[in-house]
């Protein structure tokens, strides 16, 4: 099997060559993360300069590499830069979940989006902030888990969040606002925007956020396209 490898925490992130060598047992890994945090960044790509990338040693028999720019635009040069192609694509772990609402503006779940369009099979997985490391222990479950149940085969990307204390697995679909959101002045006219988890559970196993409140490994099916296809075909009976 051959892995690509991104994430939006950047290449020093701790968990990353831990997973890489994680990775490494199930074939070949290469690895193209950003050269510093981009959280927050979507499926952004930097098409107006030119961009550092450093070959880097990250992992035993790993082919690594540093990149001044989105993750998107890692996957991107993983693909048509290094002309590689691959069977799979990991972006993450990240630090902090990504659930409901939230997950349109992540850089994890952009990566794995931008492999769609490139021909990619994708996984996005992502934690809380304290359980970085501690999460990848549960990496052999979720991967029997969907070679058991032939995930891949039934479709080609997926956001996986992992939480503390696992009971099992949950198919879920995405649930709403999982964060506040407020500006918080700083001073000397500065602002900083701030946000805290939203405590409403409405005990429903299939939403991705209820799912993780109550120790369930949220598997949910991704799609990158932004068509409503249930508008489309209403509208177009139209015509």
């Amino acid at each position: 099997m051959r892995i690509l490898i991104t994430n939006d925490d950047g290449i020093s992130s701790p968990v990353l060559p831990l997973l890489a060598t994680k990775l490494s047992e199930l074939g070949k890994v290469t690895v193209v993360a950003p050269k510093m945090e981009q959280s927050g960044m979507s499926q952004a790509i930097d098409f107006s300069r030119e961009v550092e990338i450093k070959r880097v040693d990250l992992a035993p028999n790993v082919e690594a590499y540093a990149m001044d720019s989105t993750p998107a635009d890692c996957v991107r040069f993983g693909v048509t830069g290094l002309k590689k192609e691959y069977d799979l694509l990991i972006s993450g772990i990240n630090k902090g979940y990504n659930l409901g609402d939230d997950i349109v503006y992540s850089g994890t779940i952009g990566a794995i989006f931008e492999g769609a369009r490139l021909g990619l099979r994708g996984i996005a997985l992502s934690t809380d902030f304290d359980n970085l490391i501690p999460s990848l222990a549960h990496w052999d479950a979720i991967y029997a888990f969907l070679k058991e149940k032939a995930l891949l085969s039934h479709h080609s990307l997926y956001n996986i969040n992992i939480p503390h204390t696992v009971k099992g697995f949950a198919i879920t679909r995405q649930g709403g606002m999982f964060y506040s959101d407020d500006f918080e002045y700083r001073g000397n006219d500065k602002y900083i925007q701030v946000g805290a988890p939203i405590e409403y559970d409405t005990c429903d196993l299939t939403v991705d956020i209820d799912a993780i409140r109550h120790n369930y490994i949220s598997i949910t099916p991704m799609t990158a396209a932004r068509t409503d296809f249930v508008a489309f075909e209403k509208l177009k009976a139209l015509q």
